[in-house]
Parts: C-alpha cells; structure tokens; sequence
C-alpha cells in the first residue's frame, strides 16, 4: 500500500528501520514535546517503543523532500494498526491494558486499533492527517474492517481541569451498549463529572483535543471511563468507529478517497 503526492509518500513500514524511524518520531512528540517517561535505553537512542510494536503494522508519512543526517528522521507522521486477528494470535490489544475491550473482541467482528498517532509540529494542520487517513481508509477497506477504535489523549494526567470536555463526551458521544467499552476497575477515571445541564459545548471543544474532534465528527463514540496515564502525562478515552454507523457524508468521503488511490 503505498500513496506518493510527489513530495510525500505514505506507505506501511517495511524494515526494522522503517520501524525505528516511527519510533523515533514518537519519541520526538510524546516524549520530548509532552513529557512522556523513557527508559534509559530508549532515551539514549531517542526512540519511544514497547513489546507491542511488533505486531502493529506501521503507517509512514515520509517527506521526500526531507535529507537528515539521520535517516530515522525522515519520517513525519505515523499511525500503528493491529487487526484483531493479529491480536488473537499474539499478545492481544495494546488498549487491553486499560480497557475492557470483551464487547469488540467478542463480536466476531474484524476491527483494528488505531495507536501512537502522531505528527512531527512542522507538518501539523491538515495535509498530513489527511493524507494518514486516505491511507488508513484504504487499509479499512482492504481488510474488511467493520470497527476502528483506539486510545486517544488529553496532554497532562489530571483529569480535574477536564472535567467539562470528558463531560460533554461523556453526556453527547457515548457509546452504544454493544460497543460500550469500559476503563478497567482499577483504572477508571470517571467521566460524568459535571450535569449535563452545566456542560458548554463551546467551552468543551476549546479543550478537546483535534484528533478527538476528528473522530467525534466521523461518528464516533467514547467509551465510559477515562484512565490517568502517569507515564505518558495524559488523561485517556478510547473513541470507537463502526463504519456501519459512520455518518454517511463521512463515510462516502472516506471510501472515495481511499478507493481513488486504489
């Protein structure tokens, strides 16, 4: 799969290498730009990894244009996809360690999650994104993907500030019964934390994050529950997609793209 606009091409990773330029891309934003913890080893290599990686397949946002010293840094936006049948067969979804996940994974029905995506800040504001999700719309296709879903961040691990945006979330978006994914017990940050009579939607949107915005605009819901990620230095939900339930202008936009490029 592969998608070359002249100067950028999106394509999966294909070498160690590839892998290790996401890594170092994800180093860049989630530990250097938003404080996430590293490991020594890691940090001494400037690369944001864990045991999940080999798994996923990696999506890659390359400029071509671009002629570092380092060749892992070549790489401007990253996506991570684990289908659930990869999931079954190898350690399960990253997103299990916070979530109960029992409803997507026991429907019998083909999904993947979507993780660590990321931006380099000199390519942020729309074109890149963009052109991930045209990827990513060919990938679904391809693959006969019925639910997307995966963890997505507030910066910072208090949930208190949040209170009116994980509200407003929780009151308008969230998830039907049958894709109501939980935080686990042990981890669940509550959501419902002001009436929904006191939400502004404005005021709440001012603080949702653009990718959350974006998923939220496709027809997507959350799950009920947020968790606190200390190592990372954010408040996690995880926002869910059933293309069935798609709002149908997103997704006629979403299958015409991807399938032009096919």
């Amino acid at each position: 799969m592969q998608i070359d606009h002249s100067r950028f091409t999106v394509r999966l990773a294909e070498s160690d290498e590839d892998v290790a330029a996401a890594q170092r891309l994800r180093y860049r934003v989630f530990v250097e730009e938003m404080g996430a913890s590293a490991s020594p080893e890691d940090a001494a290599l400037r690369l944001e990894r864990d045991r999940f990686d080999p798994y996923f397949d990696h999506l890659l946002l390359i400029d071509n244009e671009l002629r570092p010293e380092d060749p892992l840094d070549r790489v401007v936006g990253v996506y991570r996809l684990m289908r659930s049948d990869v999931a079954r067969s190898g350690p399960g979804f990253y997103g299990q360690t916070e979530y109960d996940l029992s409803r997507i994974v026991e429907s019998g029905r083909r999904s993947v999650e979507l993780g660590r995506s990321c931006v380099h800040p000199d390519y942020r504001g729309g074109l890149a994104m963009h052109l991930l999700w045209t990827a990513l719309g060919r990938y679904v296709l391809e693959h006969g993907i019925e639910i997307m879903f995966g963890v997505a961040s507030f910066h910072g691990s208090d949930p208190e500030p949040l209170a009116e945006p994980l509200s407003y979330l929780y009151h308008y978006h969230l998830a039907p019964e049958d894709l109501r994914v939980r935080t686990l017990p042990e981890h669940f940050v509550e959501m419902n934390r002001m009436p929904k009579q006191e939400v502004s939607r404005a005021r709440a949107m001012l603080q949702i994050p653009p990718l959350i915005k974006a998923y939220i605009r496709l027809g997507g819901f959350v799950g009920d529950g947020a968790f606190a990620d200390r190592e990372f230095n954010t408040v996690d939900v995880c926002l869910v997609m059933d293309t069935a339930r798609m709002k149908a202008r997103y997704r006629d936009y979403y299958t015409r793209s991807a399938g032009a490029r096919a």
